[in-house]
């Protein structure tokens, strides 16, 4: 029966609770890069991918426990809301640029820059962006990471990018939960660490409650990643279905691509 009360925003408010209590330290991205950490420490990430009201609850529940936590939204009609992002950045969470121009325009390096920059001020024109993480796109054979081949983000006031500056170092510990799921690997196509140890960091769990105890029974792991994706995570029992049946339908296709 857990799997009827796992991603709703009670769950995840234990789950904070439970990282909390075993002695973390909180931090957006953009403080991890500009060397603000101290301590054990968690980054927590979020991808926008739609329903960004869902965004906002959970940004109102870390402000409640004084955590702060990185939002990647994306520019698009269904997620890219103003109002909603300016209330998060007001709250003092981080909000960066959830990117995915390479795929928009089939591979074409040289249109993905302008898109990039082009959607990137955009949103900058609604919020301080400091750092930028790519769209996995499971479906398209491109990487959007692979735009930066030809170029470089940091010319573009960006600080960061998750998978280039913290999840290849050797033993960071990378949580997400694709497939709606702590162990989704099989569903998992590029949202993974790549450092030297990482595989072996990771726990062996699969419900956020499987996480909790963990958290609670084994040593701390000093540098942690956690990444949601807040359509995920509902208290409504009719989204809560809607996305747990839309969730298992991806997890299908996702395998047949892998």
């Amino acid at each position: 029966m857990k799997i009827l009360f796992d991603f709703t925003l009670h769950s995840y408010r234990r789950l904070l609770l439970s990282l909390k209590k075993a002695g973390y330290n909180f931090y957006t991205f953009e403080g991890w890069c500009t060397g603000k950490v101290t301590g054990k420490f968690v980054i927590l990430r979020h991808d926008i991918d739609k329903l960004p009201l869902n965004a906002l609850r959970i940004a109102i529940v870390e402000k409640e426990l004084g955590i702060f936590s990185t939002y990647y939204f994306r520019i698009s009609p269904q997620v890219f809301n103003p109002a909603i992002i300016q209330e998060i950045s007001g709250m003092g969470h981080e909000v960066g640029y959830h990117y995915r121009d390479l795929v928009d325009v089939a591979g074409d390096s040289g249109k993905a820059i302008f898109s990039f920059m082009d959607n990137l001020s955009k949103l900058r024109q609604v919020a301080e962006i400091k750092t930028a993480s790519m769209d996995g796109c499971p479906w398209s054979k491109f990487d959007n990471r692979d735009l930066w081949k030809t170029f470089n983000y940091r010319e573009y006031g960006i600080v960061g990018e998750p998978y280039f500056d913290f999840l290849n170092r050797p033993g960071v510990t990378y949580l997400t939960d694709t497939g709606r799921m702590w162990d989704g690997d099989k569903y998992n196509i590029r949202d993974r660490a790549i450092g030297t140890g990482a595989e072996n960091a990771r726990p062996d769990v699969h419900s956020t409650f499987d996480l909790i105890r963990w958290f609670r029974s084994n040593p701390p792991q000093p540098e942690i990643m956690i990444t949601t994706h807040p359509q995920r995570w509902t208290n409504n029992p009719f989204c809560w279905l809607v996305e747990f049946v839309a969730q298992a339908m991806k997890n299908e296709i996702k395998r047949f691509f892998i």
